[in-house]
């Protein structure tokens, strides 16, 4: 059986050094890291969780909080952080947060299940996780943030990329628009609302009542706004934004059911750049946040509370681009727009 002597004789590196790249230690040279790692994958070299928990008091285990797994958005979040967690040779554990799953991950924690959490879905009155704050539980807040919160957070540019939104609409010479929200108390539907919103009066341009329907992040939410708008007679609006993809995909399908044509009578914009939006039969022009760099940010932030409890919390907004596609007739931004 290979052991870590013989993966350290094989990348030409001690086997203190074999032993910092397997717990994560900041102190080795990335080039070095990387002959390590592929002395490991080369050896077969497979450590032994039971032992490795007992002398580090770890489980190589974090958990995820997510929420309606069945929006793309969390399956591509996962995929991600799969993918790094499988290079740090760590492990995942997945909630959903509709029901007990944030309390069980809490729960998780403080049996010594799992090293540390990300919540990707948390909300401003989330007892769970308010208590594992109070524990000082390792964990980091990915997508959703909570103001006020003294913890890791990792977010986009919501607000920013509302405002970015609604000046692409204007620019583009709409003024019957209409908004399909989320829920308030989720910090990216009512950042990007907000955005959206103050972009518009600042132009002079207020939305209609009847133009602003609020819901889930559902494709339910947007198939049955925008059949309600184009109902028998009813004229709706020539533009809309769509918090996330999946009320934007809905929004489509929904006008594709009344007879409305995108993008001849109906602009549609979402927001996450979700993979099926580029699909052709969507074509979806959205907002994209940087999956890959939020995921790694998150990660790192977790691992280094996991070895500093006591270190200051860190904040980390992204920025973001808007990405044309037919479902705004390809039309380009005047300038070069950006939620940087």
């Amino acid at each position: 059986m290979v052991d870590s002597r013989d993966v350290a004789r094989f990348a030409g590196v001690s086997q203190t050094t074999v032993s910092r790249v397997l717990s994560n230690s900041p102190k080795v040279k990335p080039e070095t890291r990387d002959r390590v790692m592929r002395a490991l994958a080369e050896t077969g070299y497979s450590r032994n969780a039971v032992a490795r928990a007992m002398r580090t008091r770890r489980t190589g285990t974090i958990g995820v909080v997510v929420t309606r797994i069945t929006n793309p958005f969390y399956p591509e979040f996962i995929q991600v952080l799969s993918q790094h967690l499988d290079r740090l040779e760590l492990r995942m554990t997945l909630w959903d947060a509709e029901g007990p799953g944030e309390s069980n991950a809490v729960e998780a924690i403080r049996q010594g299940i799992v090293d540390g959490v990300i919540f990707t879905t948390a909300l401003q009155d989330s007892a769970a996780l308010r208590e594992a704050l109070q524990r000082r539980a390792p964990v980091v807040l990915v997508n959703r943030t909570v103001q006020g919160l003294q913890c890791d957070q990792v977010t986009s540019e919501n607000h920013r990329a509302g405002h970015m939104i609604a000046d692409y609409l204007l620019r583009a010479g709409h003024r019957r628009i209409g908004l399909l929200a989320g829920p308030p108390e989720a910090s990216t539907a009512s950042e990007r609302e907000a955005g959206f919103r103050g972009r518009l009066a600042e132009s002079g341009l207020l939305l209609h009542p009847e133009f602003i329907r609020v819901g889930d992040f559902t494709h339910e939410h947007g198939h049955e706004s925008v059949r309600a708008w184009f109902g028998t007679g009813s004229r709706g609006p020539t533009a809309v934004f769509c918090v996330n993809d999946l009320i934007a995909l809905g929004a489509l399908d929904g006008a594709r059911a009344r007879g409305v044509r995108v993008p001849e009578d109906l602009w549609v914009v979402g927001h996450d750049d979700i993979q099926m939006s580029s699909w052709e039969a969507f074509d979806l022009t959205t907002v994209r946040q940087p999956i890959g760099d939020m995921v790694e940010t998150a990660l790192r932030m977790l691992l280094a509370r996991i070895e500093r409890p006591d270190k200051v919390p860190e904040f980390c907004r992204f920025p973001s681009e808007l990405v044309v596609r037919g479902s705004t007739a390809h039309h380009p931004a005047q300038r070069a727009l950006s939620a940087s």
